[in-house]
């Protein structure tokens, strides 16, 4: 359960800072409402309390570089999702290594 609850705080948080800093780019290079760059920067904050709800044993160094592949993951699904650009083999293998380093980073059994 502990797990599970951590990857969902991961997939939350990439959410909001992806989604947030794609809104102030959107307001910032689009030319587009100031109102999306005031909601892209609430997301960012919200972003930067999420990893706090991680679960107790989970130091601030872990997450936040287990955070960074998951970072990487979200970002080229985003870009294939939203913005149309389909992963080629070295990103998806790129991707993929992430995801084992966050895996190895948080999940990896330790001594108690």
């Amino acid at each position: 359960m502990r797990i599970l609850q951590s990857l969902v705080l991961f997939l939350v948080a990439g959410l909001m800072e992806i989604g947030g800093g794609y809104l102030v780019w959107l307001w910032l290079r689009n030319d587009r409402s100031v109102w999306l760059g005031a909601l892209g920067g609430l997301l960012l904050f919200l972003y930067g309390v999420l990893p706090t709800l991680q679960p107790a044993g989970f130091d601030f160094g872990r997450v936040y570089a287990a955070y960074g592949g998951v970072f990487v993951v979200m970002s080229v699904l985003w870009g294939w999702r939203v913005d149309g650009i389909k992963p080629d083999a070295a990103t998806v293998a790129g991707a993929a290594i992430c995801l084992i380093g966050v895996g190895v980073i948080m999940y990896w059994p330790r001594p108690a």
